[in-house]
C-alpha cells in the first residue's frame, strides 16, 4: 500500500539537499543577501540628495528618467555578453564552436556584437516608450548621449567578459554573478545623485569607475547646460583600461578552461 503519510523525514531531506548546494555555492548564498542590502543602500543615497535637492530634481523632470534609461545601458551591455555567453554553455555547444575554425578573440568580438545589438533593441524600445508615457524624450540631450552610450555599454562589456570568463573557469553554479556583479557596483556608480553623496571614503572608489564619470555629465548636461568634457575624458581613459582587462581575464580563463578541458563539460 502507497504510503500517504505527511513526512517531516523526506521534506526534510530535499531541504538539506538544498542546503547542501547553498554550501558549496557561494555565489548562491551572497544571491540571496545582496539584492535587499543593495536597494536599501541606493535608495538611502537618494532619500539623503533629495532632501535637500527637492528644486533641482524639478528644474530638470527628467533627470531619474535619465539615470534610468543610461543605467539600463549598461546593465544591458554586460547581461548582454553574459548571457549569450552561458546559452552556448547551457545549449553544450562551447565544444563544437571551438572545434571549428573560430578563435578566442572572434567569440569575443561577437559577444560585443550580439550585446551591442540586444542593448540597441531594448534601450530603444524602452526609450521611445518614455516619450508617449512620461512626456520625456532622451534623444533631446543630442550628441552627448552618443557618448554616455557608449562609455556605459564599454564598462558593461568589460563586466560582462569577466563574469563570462569565471562562469566558464568555475562552472554554472558561479552563473549568478552574473546579476549580481553589475548590481553590486550600482550605488556607487552616482546615477540619481552626485558622487559627493557618497562618504568621503567611498568617493574615491566611486571616481574610479567610468559609469560615475558619465552621470556627473549627464546630471551637468540637465541641469547646468554644459557638456563636461574632463569627466567624459576620465570615463573613456578608464574603460580603456577595464576593457583591456576584461578581454584578458576572459581570455585567459578560455585558455585555463581548454587546457583542463572544461569546454565540453559545462552545460546543463
Amino acid at each position: 500500500m502507497r504510503d500517504i503519510q505527511f513526512s517531516p523525514r523526506r521534506i526534510g531531506a530535499v531541504a538539506l539537499r538544498h542546503l547542501y548546494l547553498m554550501r558549496s555555492s557561494w555565489p548562491r548564498v551572497l544571491e540571496m543577501v545582496y539584492w535587499p542590502t543593495v536597494q536599501m543602500i541606493l535608495w538611502g543615497f537618494i532619500t539623503l540628495y533629495l532632501q535637500g535637492n527637492s528644486s533641482l530634481i524639478a528644474q530638470a523632470s527628467g533627470i531619474l528618467l535619465s539615470g534610468v534609461l543610461l543605467w539600463d545601458v549598461l546593465f544591458r551591455g554586460q547581461l548582454g555578453i553574459a548571457l549569450v555567453f552561458m546559452e552556448e554553455m547551457w545549449s553544450r555547444n562551447l565544444g563544437h564552436l571551438f572545434v571549428s575554425p573560430l578563435r578566442p578573440y572572434e567569440m569575443v568580438a561577437s559577444l560585443l556584437l550580439m550585446s551591442l545589438i540586444r542593448t540597441l533593441i531594448g534601450i530603444g524600445g524602452a526609450t521611445l516608450i518614455a516619450i508617449p508615457l512620461f512626456g520625456y524624450n532622451i534623444y533631446d540631450m543630442g550628441l552627448p548621449l552618443i557618448a554616455f552610450f557608449f562609455n556605459l555599454i564599454v564598462m558593461g562589456w568589460a563586466i560582462g567578459l569577466i563574469v563570462s570568463g569565471i562562469v566558464l573557469r568555475y562552472g554554472m553554479g558561479a552563473e549568478s554573478i552574473a546579476w549580481v556583479s553589475v548590481f553590486a557596483i550600482q550605488p556607487l556608480c552616482a546615477i540619481y545623485y552626485p558622487v559627493t553623496t557618497l562618504p568621503d571614503w567611498l568617493q574615491p572608489v566611486a571616481l574610479a569607475l567610468p559609469a560615475s564619470h558619465v552621470f556627473e555629465g549627464m546630471r551637468a548636461l540637465l541641469l547646468q547646460h554644459r557638456f563636461e568634457a574632463s569627466h567624459m575624458a576620465w570615463a573613456i581613459g578608464l574603460n580603456i583600461l577595464y576593457l583591456a582587462v576584461g578581454i584578458a581575464v576572459f581570455l585567459i580563463y578560455f585558455q585555463i578552461a581548454r587546457r583542463k578541458g572544461l569546454l565540453l563539460q559545462v552545460g546543463e
